[in-house]
């Protein structure tokens, strides 16, 4: 960590320090490190979860911030706008684009992952959850003070939860409780002038805008009141594979006009990925389908419905295994079932990837099912790629029932379920890199006839900077915001810029594909 004397050496810092110690209420020189101290490499690495952005090339902060206060933020905030610097904001790093840790400018890294408290209120079934905290230290506290309450969270505990909240983040609850955001009550946030606001503070508009619509572009979100849910007991979970030699073309398209109908309480996701097979000497490819699925209630009613909607998967009660709300969180993360009590435990609070390389993701939304021919195109270009994955989540259920413009998420009702695609490499260097993004870029290109059009709309927390970026200083930010605001936030996109411009007309909370602002002060 730095201290004075390191820091006196060089000019700027000393600079830095000086203002960052002048506006912080409590000590903050223990928080801050610049490149010259020895942990700086450790704490930006430590939370970067694509190695694209790991590279010697990668621009790095001139220095890093990793608050234990809410004055911290604030003096953070108040500096930087001071001398002029861009501000990155990271809770768990996930950002697939690396928004969150990496700028073309000079810029200061505010890491939040020292803000990491959870509060469960069990009476009132609310929680207060620290922007810096993960999903699984969120899951580990609600589960250690009660077997009947659960968060429609997400599946990957690693996932910081200021990021995730403030993009409407989804889980294998959202057909029945909806997205995390439509279970948002309250939040602090820090705004561009160093105040710090609740909800009553900030006001409905901002409220609005932050649940859903990306918080780096409005503030630095310190914590989160969120409202419990009820979860049973005893769920019910199964994972069944098929191959295409197996039937898996029917079963998905059979799957595609069923998933987003099924009883609320059943969530069946289908992972679709290409694996070689040999056959002589020559390795070829097939199409593997994973059926993943959370039933929140016991096997012998699963298989009472699975038996009368989707006998083509001809799951079994062998497949099925039943088990805690908290257990089953895990093994939607691929940890064995047989997971001890201490081991689960550490594998909810444990901030570690179990592999970390680079990759690349992006998204689309369905609206109308796909041909079984078409379905059969789709397998023949990924096995021609050999690399690119899919993965297929279902809509319906509670994700019908809220309207569109209830929070700034807006992709809700007539959507049947949303596409993540994903590739990973391991190899190093620019050649694979291009080889990898070529890949991904022609799959998704590919797949323009089958998915929502005008706008063809994306998950903004599956970054994707192809879709479209705002430069820095650019006179042109709204139009070549509304390129990709329109596809993240479609009808809502309108009336997050309205309140941007209005807390933020400096546009002092920018990034590449930040909520863009209008000429000028809005009055909401």
């Amino acid at each position: 960590m730095a201290s004075p004397s390191s820091s006196a050496a060089d000019p700027a810092q000393h600079k830095y320090l000086q203002c960052l110690t002048n506006h912080s209420s409590t000590p903050i020189s223990q928080a801050i490190y610049f490149p010259t101290d020895p942990l700086y490499t450790s704490t930006l690495e430590s939370n970067i979860r694509n190695l694209v952005y790991a590279s010697d090339s990668t621009p790095r902060p001139l220095f890093i911030v990793a608050a234990t206060h809410v004055s911290h933020i604030q003096s953070t905030i108040l500096c930087c706008k001071a001398h002029g610097l861009q501000l990155r904001i990271r809770s768990g790093g996930h950002d697939f684009d690396g928004l969150s840790y990496v700028s073309p400018s000079p810029f200061v890294l505010l890491d939040l992952f020292n803000l990491r408290s959870v509060t469960i209120d069990v009476e009132s079934e609310t929680a207060w959850v620290n922007s810096g905290a993960t999903l699984g230290e969120l899951y580990h506290e609600i589960a250690g003070n009660s077997k009947i309450l659960g968060f429609p969270g997400g599946v990957c505990p690693t996932v910081g939860v200021g990021g995730f909240l403030s993009g409407g983040g989804y889980g294998n609850l959202m057909r029945k409780h909806g997205l995390s955001v439509d279970n948002v009550v309250d939040a602090i946030i820090v705004d561009s002038d160093g105040r710090v606001l609740d909800r009553e503070a900030m006001g409905e508009d901002l409220f609005w805008a932050i649940n859903g619509g990306g918080g780096a572009s409005f503030g630095v979100i310190v914590s989160w009141k969120i409202r419990l849910v009820p979860v049973p007991e005893t769920v019910t979970v199964f994972r069944v594979e098929r191959t295409l030699e197996q039937g898996a073309s029917d079963v998905v398209h059979k799957w595609q006009l069923i998933a987003d109908k099924l009883h609320e309480d059943l969530f069946i996701r289908v992972v679709l990925i290409p694996v070689p097979i040999t056959s002589g000497d020559e390795e070829k490819f097939t199409i593997k389908a994973k059926f993943n699925a959370l039933f929140l209630g016991k096997t012998e009613r699963l298989m009472g419905l699975m038996d009368h909607e989707f006998p083509e998967l001809g799951l079994s009660p062998a497949d099925c295994l039943e088990m805690s709300w908290i257990e089953s969180v895990l093994f939607w993360s691929n940890y064995p079932p047989e997971t001890s009590t201490e081991n689960n435990t550490a594998a909810l609070l444990s901030r570690e990837l179990q592999s970390i390389k680079s990759g690349k993701r992006k998204s689309d939304y369905v609206v109308t099912p796909i041909p079984k021919a078409s379905l059969e195109g789709i397998w023949a270009k990924m096995m021609e790629s050999g690399k690119t994955g899919f993965v297929f989540n279902p809509y319906g259920g509670a994700m019908d029932e809220v309207p569109a413009a209830e929070t700034a998420f807006p992709h809700r009702a007539g959507n049947l379920y949303k596409i993540q695609y994903s590739i990973g490499w391991k190899e190093p260097g620019v050649e694979a890199e291009e080889k990898y993004l070529g890949d991904i870029r022609r799959m998704y290109s590919y797949m323009t006839p089958f998915v929502s059009k005008n706008p063809r709309r994306a998950y903004m927390n599956y970054r994707d900077l192809d879709i479209g970026t705002v430069k820095r200083g650019s006179k042109n930010s709204y139009a070549e915001g509304k390129v990709y605001g329109d596809k993240y936030f479609d009808g809502n996109f309108e009336r997050l810029v309205k309140v941007k411009t209005a807390v933020d007309p400096n546009y002092f909370f920018w990034n590449e594909q930040s909520v863009p602002v209008l000429p000028g002060k809005v009055e909401l």
